[in-house]
This record gives structure tokens, sequence and C-alpha cells, in this order.
């Protein structure tokens, strides 16, 4: 059996595993340890369990993982994500649509504090829910923009995924936070713009809100400088050079930590649950890293990268249209996998392939920059059907929509989307710009 032949009936057992919903983690272990001992034996499989894994975990950029989590779970507890939507929707609530917006901003600020998408979609589904059936809000658009506004988690640093691709592609995780910072702001500003051409559309889908007095606004923006603040130190430490990511992220735990504590929602049983949710959180995220890490090591003796190396030089394809192909697949399996399973099972192939190729630039800012359309990409899959997990988490909390709604929601963000990695596919500098002024 041909290596190709073997990787891609590896594949063709990972996806039937998925089909009968097997969890990712525990389907890539299995595939990979099976794939292993076919191809060795069982005392390699032991010694590269007992050597390589260990050390592939020792890597300190890991440390991050947990911390970030950590600062995510204090902060839904601290009502931060109250704050911020209060504060936006005081700007802007009183146009046309513009709960809706405030929920996009409000995701925004919370995912800059998070790093979660699905966390990010979870908890201010809770405070803007209400609020949009308040003032009925269609069911598409009060459920489309949660679950698109959830999405933000992914890209708005800091994001626990871009850790994970940093490490893959052997990138400096401060400079794929920086190279992110852009896009994701041009993502929140698309969404907005989005729903005030909807609102255009289908005035009746976004009624505007009561307009809050200038002391209310003024309140509600004062109630949010301690998340500026801890955005400002996390985020700013970063870019400005001051913390490695790890320390941020420990900054950023204690901070949130402390807002917490000082706003009562964080007591023994909550500090208790607190770390309970980032241990479990943790384990989740680590068995799919350990699984990505055996089945990259069994695909290494099927030469898949290099076979397909050679067959793309063969074809003659142009490297945007290679390129091309890979955002198509990223897209494609973004349907039926989550974001974090995707870069650990993609990327490890489809990066070595780019680094042969030329894109007119060295290859330290195409790895940058194909890491923010590799990221852009997955955040896409957490909206798209089938799976779509923020739609089915919102879809959870807002039972009386129906899922073809939200999924019909989703349409004008997920065109927001395209022309966004359109235009980072024409224009690099979109991601490289932030990267070149600070370092």
């Amino acid at each position: 059996m041909s290596g190709l032949t073997l990787a891609l009936f590896a594949f063709g057992v990972l996806v039937l595993l998925l089909a009968v919903r097997i969890p990712i983690g525990v389907a890539m272990t299995v595939v990979g340890m099976g794939g292993y001992v076919f191809v060795t034996n069982t005392n390699a499989l032991l010694s590269i369990l007992k050597n390589q894994m260990f050390y592939d975990f020792l890597n300190y950029d890991l440390s991050v993982i947990p911390l970030f989590l950590l600062m995510g779970q204090f902060a839904s507890r601290a009502g931060i994500s109250t704050a911020l939507f209060r504060s936006a929707n005081n700007w802007i609530g009183h146009r046309r649509g513009g709960i809706a917006m405030a929920t996009v901003g409000g995701c925004a600020g919370f995912g800059a504090i998070c790093g979660s998408s699905l966390a990010t979609a979870a908890t201010m589904a809770q405070v803007a829910l209400p609020e949009l059936r308040r003032h009925n809000y269609s069911g598409a658009l009060a459920t489309g923009s949660l679950a698109a506004g959830g999405t933000l988690g992914i890209l708005i640093p800091p994001s626990i995924v871009l850790v994970v691709c940093a490490i893959i592609v052997e990138a400096n995780v401060e400079t794929l936070f920086q190279a992110a910072f852009i896009p994701g702001i041009l993502a929140a500003a698309g969404y907005m713009i989005a729903i005030a051409i909807y609102v255009r559309w289908r005035p009746e889908a976004g009624p505007p809100g009561e307009r809050a007095s200038w002391d209310e606004t003024i309140r509600g923006t004062i109630d949010i400088w301690p998340v500026l603040l801890i955005f400002f130190l996390v985020i700013g430490g970063i870019y400005f050079g001051w913390f490695t990511p790890t320390q941020a992220a420990s900054v950023g735990a204690i901070s949130t930590g402390a807002l917490a504590f000082t706003r009562g929602g964080l007591r023994l049983q909550g500090f208790i649950d607190s770390i309970l949710g980032t241990a479990s959180s943790t384990a989740m995220i680590f068995l799919i890293i350990f699984g990505a890490s055996i089945l990259k090591a069994f695909l290494g003796f099927t030469r898949l990268s290099f076979t397909l190396v050679d067959l793309i030089t063969s074809a003659g394809l142009t490297p945007l249209l290679i390129l091309l192909i890979m955002v198509l697949i990223l897209l494609v399996l973004g349907c039926v996998m989550d974001s974090l399973s995707m870069i650990l099972l993609l990327i490890p192939i489809f990066w070595p392939i780019l680094s042969e190729l030329d894109f007119g630039m060295d290859p330290e800012d195409t790895k940058i920059w194909f890491s923010i359309i590799a990221l852009i990409v997955t955040e896409i899959g957490l909206i798209t059907p089938p799976v779509g997990l923020n739609v089915f988490i919102i879809n959870a909390m807002a039972r009386d929509v129906p899922m073809l709604e939200t999924f019909k929601g989703v349409v004008p963000f997920l065109i927001t989307d395209a022309v966004r990695i359109a235009l980072l596919i024409a224009f690099p500098t979109m991601a490289l710009l932030l990267p070149r002024l600070l370092n």
C-alpha cells in the first residue's frame, strides 16, 4: 500500500469515527496509534509516546492556554459582558439595528478578554438576547448576530486557536497576535455594516431602541474602564514587548480575577468552579493536541506532505490557485469539524506545501499571512451548517427560534467574511502592517 493510499484510508476512518460522534481528540488518537503500529510496531509506538509526546507537551507556549481559559472564566463572572453590551447599546442602541450592532461590539470587547469564541457567544447571549427580544428583533437577526459576533473571540487577540497555530508553523505568538488585530477590527466593522444593510432591506427585523441619556451613556462608558485597562495590559503588553504571551495571560487572569472578586462575582465556590471549568477545557484541548501529534507522526511515515508537493508541482498550478484550493478545503471541512481540530489536522499538511511556493514575500511574512487566512476561514466554520458550533450554542439558548432561521441569519455575516478573505488574499499588508511597525 502506497503512502498516499494509506493516508487517504486513515482520513476515511477518521471521518467515519467523527460521523458516529466519537470525540475528535479520541478519533485522532485511535487513527494515529493504529496507523503508527501498522507502519512500524507496538514498541515504536510506546517509544514515541514516552519520548516525543512528553517533550511536545513541555512546550512553554502551551502554558498560555490554561491561563487564557482561566482569564475567560473570571471574565464571565466579573460582569464584563454586561458592562460592554450596555455601554455599546447606550451609544448606538437607538438606531435601527443598533442593538444587534451593540451585540457585535460587546462580543468584540469580550472576545478581547476571553479568547474563546464559544464562551464569547454563550456569555453575550445571556446578556443580549433578552434585550433583543424586548425590542422585537427578528429571530434570524438576533441569533445570527450573536452567533457571528461570537466568532470574534477566535480572531481578536488573545486567541487560543492562534496560539496553537503559532506552535504548529513555528511562528512567534506575539507576532501572530499583532497580525490578527487589524483583520479582527475589520471583522467587527464588517459585521456592523452587514447589520446596517440588512435592516435597510428589512426594517422590521431590527427596530430602534430607546435613546439613552447622556448621563447613562457616560456612566456606562466609565463602567468599562477596567475592561479597557485589562485589554491594554494584556494586548498592549504583548504588542509593545512588556510581557511574553504567557506573562500577559497571567496578568490578565489575575486582573480579571480581582475585578470579579470586587464586583462580587467570584467567591470560594465561584473560584472552584472557574478552576474546574479551566481544567476541563484545558484537558479537552490538550487531548486534541495529543491526538493530532500522534496522527502527525503517523502521517510523517506516509510522506503525505512530500507526495502532495510533488503532485502540485507536476500539475503546474500557480501559488495563488493552490492557496485558494486550500482555503476551499478548509471551508468545506469547517462545516463538519471544530476550528481547533481543523487547525491541528490540516495546517501541518498545508504549511510545508506553501512554504515551498513563492508569493513574492519572505517566508516569515508568508507564514504570518497564511496563519491569519487559516484563522479567518476556521472562524467561518463556527457558523456554517451542518455543525456550526456557535449556531448550536445560540439556538440552544433561544429555543423559540428554529435552527434554520439562525442559519439564515448568519448569511449576511458570511458574505462579509468572504469579502474579508478576498481582501486579505489580495492585500497581505492587512495582516503584515502591524507586525512590521511594531518589530
